[in-house]
């Protein structure tokens, strides 16, 4: 690869002797270390329309194995799949005034049709409350017409900001958006945490990274809606929290404004409880700033299309066809059990390159077959996280192999965890929380849970890095001693909170 695309799609020439290997190192300079894996390990390709990607086959895999559990998921909470318009006509947009001024930058506009101008200019959906809610009152009418649960799997288009980074911050991103209408606050409720729960699951059983869930501040909530809840992670080497998904409770503020009623059992007009939540093509961008290393991505073997590479080791005199044949045994066997195998069969590259290769699109585990392996009737595996080595029986083959996936799924988390947790500093004084920021660490705080108070926290941390805000009020909290005062007010704290610098 002559060139790496750096922020913002500009090129930057790399100059590389084997064009194999990255130039920048993940604990040394971060953002060029993320621009140059996403397009080494071949996840996306820069576009010519900044903030604008094309997301290859082997990210575009990850989304998918992440998609098919969510559907099968919401399916079962009789959740059922729409679609609609990506086309959103001003006035609809403009109904709901909060909600739109929490988008109104990033709204990008059609205005033009060929060569005329558009009588009235077609905004594209940042996301579809406003173009599903009118479509909602018209529907529910009746008590036995709740509750109605819609999900959609769609692209959503986000335009103003300065600094676009692959996954991360898109103008243009794959998401899925749930949008529920109940009869009750309880059963909104409910479903709220249900689906956040889903998003755990997404980030810690498939993606191996740790998140915590919690609530968000009345400042970071959704705009226009009740109660945000979101999973959020945390990225050490930059000190930046995330939000890894969101599941909203908008109340009945959208009910009002689009007028979406139903006659109860009682026969009384009542306005829906609704909720809208949604995660997007983001998970794939935290997982590579979680795991990713100074050779290139790491995927944890859950979401890999390849978990196991099977490569050739040549030798002079060796017999290179049995060579070859017991690759292809070896991926038949490991296929027919359920594990996504290849072979690199290449000859063209030698195995030391091909290592490298698949290393830096970071397969879980690499299976090497030599002449010594044949001849035992053994092969030899290596751990991508670990670079632990095994020689492992043909006999015993699928049942380790097995076995070594699900470690290597396990240790990235613990792994993870254990990275994160160290990050985690308790602050209880402002002299605490500013120290604890410089050392780029995520804060947990007492807080009097005042909007005034959060709003000073950002303006006193303004700076290169960017502000501090709360990332989240954990649900799980530690308790808080009688007496304890906010660590940014001096006034009585209301609950821990999280804090910190966020993407």
């Amino acid at each position: 690869m002559a060139g790496v695309a750096g922020r913002g799609g500009r090129r930057k020439e790399v100059k590389k002797e084997t064009g194999l290997g990255l130039t920048n190192k993940k604990d040394e300079n971060f953002g060029e270390w993320y621009s140059e894996v996403v397009v080494n390990g071949e996840m996306i390709e820069y576009y010519d329309i900044s903030g604008c990607y094309i997301l290859r086959p082997w990210a575009m895999t990850i989304w998918e194995i992440m998609q098919k559990f969510f559907d099968a998921e919401i399916k079962k909470m009789k959740i059922k799949n729409c679609y609609f318009p990506l086309f959103v006509s001003p006035t609809v947009l403009q109904k709901e005034k909060d909600h739109i001024e929490g988008f109104a930058p990033e709204v990008a506009w059609v205005t033009k049709s060929g060569e005329s101008e558009l009588e009235v200019p077609i905004a594209i959906r940042p996301t579809s409350e406003t173009v599903m809610y009118p479509y909602y009152s018209k529907w529910i009418r009746g008590h036995r017409d709740l509750p109605l649960k819609l999900n959609q799997w769609c692209n959503v288009v986000r335009w103003e900001f300065s600094h676009p980074t692959p996954f991360i911050r898109s103008r243009e991103f794959l998401w899925q958006e749930g949008h529920t209408a109940f009869a009750t606050k309880e059963e909104a409720d409910t479903e709220v945490l249900e689906i956040l729960e889903l998003y755990r699951r997404i980030y810690e059983e498939f993606l191996a990274i740790p998140v915590i869930k919690g609530k968000k501040s009345e400042l970071e909530k959704f705009a226009g809606g009740y109660y945000t809840t979101s999973v959020e992670a945390f990225i050490p080497n930059t000190g930046r929290g995330i939000q890894g998904a969101t599941s909203h409770c908008l109340g009945q503020n959208f009910a009002k404004m689009f007028e979406i009623n139903f006659e109860n059992e009682k026969g009384e007009r009542a306005m829906v409880w609704q909720n809208s939540w949604a995660y997007s093509s983001r998970t794939i961008g935290v997982m590579i700033m979680v795991h990713g290393d100074d050779k290139g991505l790491v995927l944890p073997p859950r979401v890999a299309s390849v978990q196991v590479i099977v490569v050739p080791v040549p030798y002079k005199d060796a017999d290179m066809q049995g060579i070859f044949d017991a690759c292809n045994a070896t991926v038949n066997t490991l296929s027919e059990a359920g594990i996504c195998a290849e072979a690199d069969l290449r000859d063209n590259y030698s195995p030391g390159w091909k290592y490298s290769h698949w290393e830096m699109k970071g397969v879980p585990l690499r299976i090497e077959i030599g002449p010594k392996d044949f001849a035992k009737n053994q092969v030899r595996a290596v751990r991508r996280d670990s670079s632990a080595k095994a020689d492992i029986p043909r006999a015993e083959l699928v049942e380790k192999v097995k076995q070594m996936l699900e470690d290597i799924q396990q240790s990235l988390f613990d792994a993870a965890k254990q990275k994160r947790d160290a990050c985690i500093q308790v602050a209880k004084t402002w002299e605490e929380f500013v120290e604890a920021l410089s050392q780029k660490k995520m804060i947990l705080a007492p807080w009097c849970d005042e909007e005034e108070v959060e709003k000073d926290v950002k303006a006193r941390t303004k700076g290169e890095m960017g502000a501090a805000k709360t990332l989240c009020s954990p649900f799980e909290q530690p308790e808080l001693p009688e007496g304890t005062k906010c660590f940014a007010s001096g006034k009585p704290a209301k609950k821990w909170s999280y804090w910190g610098r966020s993407y």
